[in-house]
Order: C-alpha cells, then structure tokens, then sequence
C-alpha cells in the first residue's frame, strides 16, 4: 500500500472503495495507557461511526460503544469494587469512544488497516468522561491555555527486546529473561551489539515512521537487550498519542516477528530498569515564542523557573502518576541510572529534574517516570505542578551540585507503592488541580494493585523461606 502516516477523511474514503484499507481500529485509552476498542469495517466506519463531519472537523456518527468498567479494571482487566465512576451498583453501562479524527492513520505493519483514536464521552449531550486519561491531560492543556501557554513534551521510552516470543516467555514463567537477549553485555551507544537488533529496530523506526509518527533514532541503553527509540517532541496530546501509538505498535511488531518487548519498569533484578524520561518546556500559545530560556542563571526566564519549581514541588505526592505500579518502585535504587533525590541540576543524571539543552530547546528533564507510566497522567501531572509553580510565583533555588544519591535533607522520592500511596491521598494539591473525581480514581487504582499483590506468594518467598523457617 502505498499511503502511509496521518490521513484525512477523504483519503481514507477512497483507500476504501478501493480496497487498500478494510479494518479501521478504533481505540481509547484505559488507565494503564493501553489501547482498547474495536476493530470496524472500512465502510462501517466511514457511514456509522463517523458519519458526517461538521464544520470544525469532528464526527457526526455513532461512535463506538463500549461497557464503562473497561475504565476502572486492573492490568489483569479484574472488574475491581469500590470505584465510584463505574461499579455493580450503577450497572456498567456504556460510553461512546468519538473518533479523534486529527489521529487517523495508517499502521503499516497490520494488513490493510488504519487506526484512530477516540475521546469517551457519555449521554445525550456527549460529556466527556472525567476519568478517561484523554480527557485528564486535555483539562491540563485547557488550563495552560488560560495562562496563554503551550507546554511541549518528548518522552524517551525504553524497553527490552527479547528473541523469544510473549507466549514462549510466558510458559517458561519468565525465568530465563536474560538468555533471551540477543546481547549478554551493556549495549549503551553500542552499535555492532545493537545490529543483533536491527531486524526489530529497523521494523519499529519505519512502521512508526509509516504510521506518522515522527522518529528521531533508536540506540541501545544500558542493559544486554535494552533500547530506546526516541520521537520528535510535540504538544502534549499529540505527544501523549504519539507515545502510544508506539507503544501498543512496538508490542505488535515485536510479535510478528515472533519476539517480545517489555516496557516493564524493572523486569531483571540484575539490570537497570526501563524509564520514560519526560522532556518538558512551555511556549507562548500566541506567538509560538519560547518562554524558557531568559537572562536569569542558566539561562532560564523566571517563568520557567517558576515552572521547574512547581514541578520540583509536587514530584514527590504526583508519584503515582509517574510510577503506577508495585514493580514501578523496584527502579529506584542508588547508582542505577533511576532517581532517588527530587533535586535539580544542569545535565546531571544523578537528579530527580535535569536541566539540559539551551535557547529555545531549553527544557527540564523530569527522569523519575518508568517506562510503565500513562503518558497522559503523567503529562497531566506535569502541566498542573509547572503551572501552580507559574502562579504561586515559585523559583527552582539553587541547583544541586555533585553525587544526587548521596543527597541528605532533600525531598526522595516515594521507595514503594505505600509511601506514594499516602503521598497522594494526603495531598490537598492532587485533589484540587486534578479534581476530585480523578484524585480518587487514580488512589483507588493504586489501592487495589497493592491489594493485588498482597495476595501472591512470590518465587523470592518460596526461595527464602520454604526450606529455612
């Protein structure tokens, strides 16, 4: 097939009638970042769920249905008690996933099919769900916007490639992780270890750049097997989208070529983990000036300072927004590549925020989320501490200077899942930028994830103690 990347209505009208196209995924995002939906016929698609398109771009049509417990299920998709958006009680009704006709695109690793993503909306007056992760990050855009703002985002996503397949990976109960690499050895930067690779690597960098999306490069990282492929910073919904589109295509090429990747913060208790190191700057929404750089020290305007300072701030209760799961917390350790300190400093990979590049590429590297995050939480989060720094007039203070894991009398961030938990629960600036709604949602989610793991015996209990107490 010819066409490829971003495509209009039109374009996908005629890719049907002549057969180029004939499945359209239509998908949402659930709270774990994951794409959900249906697989529609191409004319199905064009006739009922987009239907006409009104003067300002969007779908007229049907839309998707779908039941409203997919939005509070665990990884296990678990229909979980107690959270109050969806639950036995208010009897799992359905939502409406509304095309976002503006992501519409080609996937050129799946046969004749295109892919859209959609926002979730609910009743007769099509109100967007609170809770959806789409719709948390836009409320975040929406009040940037009221401060005449753009916040631009790049997130670096790391994963680990494995020869063998999901399923094969699976019946072995993942013991032999590390003999399933193609490399036994650091491949940081390394590229004759990283050409083992290159038939997966190669297939991921032209299939995102086939569906759109704008890659820069991939490169190995610190751990036999390890890799990061690297998109071109975007606004934050675009980048959010961008992020997983990749994701979700990374685990369907891999799989076609009868391999596996991982995007699990720490799947190796002897290798680094995974992270999604997120880049963030802020733009003037009216001009598209950058507003970070300035004369003030290291370059930085005092907006964005203040802006790194809220950001400073609340890294530590927005935890888990970065940070989502039991394994989220096994990253963090000392002299691991992952943060310990929330401190900041000029191009020091040793601190929770890192300040790097200059002029208008001036940006703060926040490396405390793994690669297991939702982008859009994530983001989200983001946004709402940058922006209470900007109105509450924050400054950064003074760099941290040296060794960051040696750091005493600074902010850490959370070491488990309990501490972020509490960290959370107990902020009052969660609940009151991110509203009620979502506060509880994301505590809830948090919750039962502990709970789930509560429940298990572990191999590391069976080794330990089954022989010695």
């Amino acid at each position: 097939m010819g066409t490829t990347g971003l495509i209009d209505i039109p374009t996908l009208t005629r890719l049907v009638d002549e057969g180029e196209v004939d499945t359209v995924v239509v998908a949402f995002v659930d709270l774990q970042g994951r794409l959900l939906g249906k697989r529609v016929t191409g004319r199905f698609f064009l006739d009922h769920v987009v239907g006409e398109v009104d003067g300002e771009g969007r779908p007229c049509g049907e839309g998707i249905e779908a039941c409203n417990y997919l939005l509070t299920t665990d990884v296990d998709m678990n229909v979980l008690e107690g959270f109050r958006y969806s639950n036995w009680d208010t009897g799992y009704g359905d939502f409406c996933a509304v095309p976002d006709l503006a992501t519409l695109r080609i996937t050129p690793w799946l046969e004749r099919t295109a892919l859209v993503l959609c926002d979730v909306v609910e009743g007769e007056e099509r109100t967007p769900v609170p809770v959806s992760p789409r719709q948390i990050l836009k409320q975040q855009i929406g009040r940037a916007a009221e401060h005449g703002l753009a916040v631009m985002f790049g997130s670096e996503l790391e994963f680990f490639a494995y020869d063998a397949g999901y399923e094969e990976l699976a019946r072995d109960s993942y013991r032999h992780l590390g003999d399933a690499t193609s490399s036994w050895y650091n491949l940081d930067y390394h590229v004759f270890q990283t050409t083992k690779d290159e038939p997966l690597l190669r297939a991921l960098r032209n299939g995102m750049l086939g569906a759109g999306l704008p890659v820069e490069f991939s490169k190995g990282e610190a751990a036999p097997g390890q890799h990061e492929l690297n998109l071109r910073y975007s606004d934050a919904l675009t980048m959010a989208d961008n992020h997983t589109v990749y994701k979700n295509g990374a685990k369907e090429i891999a799989h076609l070529q009868g391999k596996a990747v991982t995007f699990m913060a720490k799947p190796t208790i002897d290798q680094p983990g995974s992270s999604c190191h997120i880049h963030s700057s802020i733009w003037s929404l009216e001009d598209g000036r950058p507003l970070a750089p300035g004369d003030g020290p290291h370059g930085m305007s005092p907006m964005f300072r203040a802006w790194m300072g809220g950001i400073l701030e609340h890294s530590v209760e927005l935890t888990l927004c970065f940070a989502p799961y039991v394994n989220s917390y096994k990253r963090f350790q000392s002299a691991s590549w992952a943060p310990t300190a929330v401190v900041w400093s000029p191009d020091n990979r040793t601190s929770g925020l890192r300040l790097v590049g200059h002029g208008a590429g001036l940006r703060v590297e926040s490396r405390i989320p793994g690669a297991d995050c939702n982008p859009y939480l994530a983001f989200a989060a983001m946004i709402a501490a940058g922006l209470d720094g900007i109105e509450r007039d924050l400054d950064c203070g003074e760099p941290y200077v040296g060794n960051a894991y040696t750091a005493s009398d600074v902010p850490h961030i959370p070491w488990n899942i309990v501490e972020a938990m509490d960290a959370w629960e107990h902020s009052k600036f969660a609940r009151s930028a991110l509203g009620d709604e979502v506060h509880f949602h994301v505590l809830h989610a948090a919750r039962e994830e502990w709970r789930a793991f509560n429940a298990v015996v572990t191999e590391w209990e069976l080794r330990r103690n089954f022989e010695r107490i």
